[in-house]
């Protein structure tokens, strides 16, 4: 569908006017709200200064969730009263749930400027201007991509981490999933413009780079090259500065040894694997069209370790899917005992209309699901405490990051990511140098819990702190902000990454 065409030249809007950006969803998302940051600031706005009433409000959607629209609606219902009291003040809705759902946004909230979709992020300037032109809503949704999102401006979240789109769509037909319905078929980037932007971050300052796809280890479907991930890891292994290369998410049908091989034998990528389960039951799989068993599941697993026998494998379970019986529960739950999973994403099943899963019978009972669910996450904590033990005692060098834990600002601990991407808060003897985000520190893990670590070396000689080009690159991202360098010593640190909910709801 297509409501408008869109023919206009971008108009210069001064003075600047302040924007901000709300994201919910996956990291696709995240990644989505940097370009369509960087799309805005290229057309002459700004970012709103914190706690303050901007003149644009974008919400960049997720529609996987059941309560989705609930949500956009409530946070578009709270926004109506300041709207009203600020003249000129502009709303957009875009991403997934407004591909899903195109006019009737508009005729719910009809105080929505504009409704833009996955494939024409580009067009959101235009599509304001017109908006104030005309003095009503404007409503543009492709049903195929305009342009693939890395050819737009980009104003990235972090200058020592990146994340790099290899592909977008998706060619499963899974039946609890509307993500192919709203991002379309898989559509992949050549391989030369994805280093290209990987070299460009690189040179920017980032240390380290995440590889983002529907289903990545499908990449090279449209140039028919079944080898082609694993060639572009190793490509990535030759990118000088590059110190760490992550990637999300892969598709256990389609995940072959030579990734195995690549992963093991490239240095830079992490020993570090997200790999969806959603369910141990191979009835329920087949039911969901996930075209593997728990038994070629579990085979990738053992093949993982036997390679990378540190690595830390994170997954996704969806609970309570329709016909799930307490057989079927017990064996994801089997599954999971054998996974040793460090971390997973749980969620309890709701049904997504033009899914054919919301079609099916047997919906499992909400009291039933919910039951199953809370003895899930009870073994997951279990076995991620269980995992995390074991590396108290070992030396983790850590990408100093300025995300916080709930706890850091009273304990004056900082926050880093080992290489198995297990958050760790450290703390830094008396007398020692304070890294910046970017930088590297090499601590002893001196005590664990389920999701996270602690390290606290109580002498100067148990904390190295490596100095990188990352860090001098947060060094000038505050500068040119008008920020202030945390390369001093100093009480406190201002800290904050995008980051996703881990969680049912």
């Amino acid at each position: 569908m297509k409501t408008s065409t869109v023919t206009e030249a971008v108009t210069e809007l001064a003075p600047p006017r302040p924007y901000e950006i709300r994201t919910f969803g996956c990291q696709m998302n995240v990644h989505d709200s940097e370009r369509i940051s960087g799309l805005l600031e290229s057309n002459g706005y700004l970012a709103a200064v914190e706690e303050s009433t901007p003149d644009l409000v974008v919400f960049n959607t997720c529609a996987v969730r059941e309560n989705a629209s609930n949500r956009l609606y409530g946070h578009l219902g709270n926004l109506k009263a300041t709207k009203d009291e600020h003249p000129g003040m502009q709303i957009a809705v875009g991403g997934c749930l407004a591909q899903k759902d195109q006019n009737r946004i508009v005729e719910r909230a009809p105080w929505v400027d504009v409704v833009f979709g996955t494939h024409n992020i580009g067009s959101l300037p235009v599509l304001l201007n017109r908006s104030l032109h005309n003095d009503e809503a404007q409503v543009e949704l492709l049903e195929a991509l305009e342009t693939f999102p890395s050819t737009l401006p980009t104003k990235r979240e972090s200058s020592y981490s990146g994340w790099v789109s290899i592909s977008v769509g998706c060619n499963n037909t899974c039946t609890f999933c509307i993500v192919p319905s709203l991002r379309g078929k898989e559509k992949d980037r050549r391989p030369g413009d994805i280093l290209a932007e990987v070299q460009a971050l690189v040179d920017d300052g980032a240390a380290e780079v995440t590889l983002l796809g529907q289903n990545v280890n499908t990449y090279g479907v449209e140039f028919r090259d079944r080898q082609a991930f694993s060639k572009l890891l190793r490509a990535t292994g030759e990118i000088d500065g590059l110190e760490r290369v992550r990637f999300t998410s892969p598709h256990p049908a389609s995940f072959t040894d030579d990734v195995i091989d690549a992963m093991a034998e490239t240095p830079n990528v992490m020993p570090q694997l997200h790999m969806p389960l959603q369910s141990g039951s191979d009835t329920i799989l087949k039911s969901m069209r996930r075209s593997y068993r728990s038994k070629r599941f579990l085979g990738i697993l053992d093949k993982v370790r036997e390679r990378i026998p540190h690595a830390a494998v994170t997954t996704d379970i969806i609970v309570g899917f329709p016909g799930e019986t307490e057989d079927d529960f017990q064996q994801t739950l089997d599954v999971v005992q054998a996974s040793r999973f460090s971390m997973a994403y749980t969620f309890q099943y709701s049904p997504r209309e033009g899914t054919p899963a919301a079609e099916m019978e047997d919906q499992i009972p909400k009291e039933v699901v919910q039951e199953r669910f809370e003895r899930l996450v009870a073994l997951q904590d279990r076995i991620a405490a269980e995992e995390s033990a074991k590396l108290v005692g070992t030396r983790q060098e850590l990408l100093v990051t300025n995300d916080s834990g709930a706890r850091d600002d009273k304990t004056g601990r900082l926050t880093g990511r080992a290489p198995d991407n297990r958050l760790v808060h450290f703390s830094m003897p008396d007398g020692v140098e304070r890294p910046r985000p970017g930088d590297f520190v090499t601590v002893p893990i001196t005590e664990s819990h389920s999701y996270h670590l602690i390290a606290d070396p109580n002498a100067a000689e148990q904390y190295v702190l490596r100095r990188s080009r990352a860090g001098d690159a947060w060094d000038r991202a505050q500068a040119e902000s008008c920020g202030t360098s945390t390369g001093a010593p100093a009480n406190g640190v201002n800290l904050g990454l995008p980051s996703l909910r881990v969680g049912a709801n």
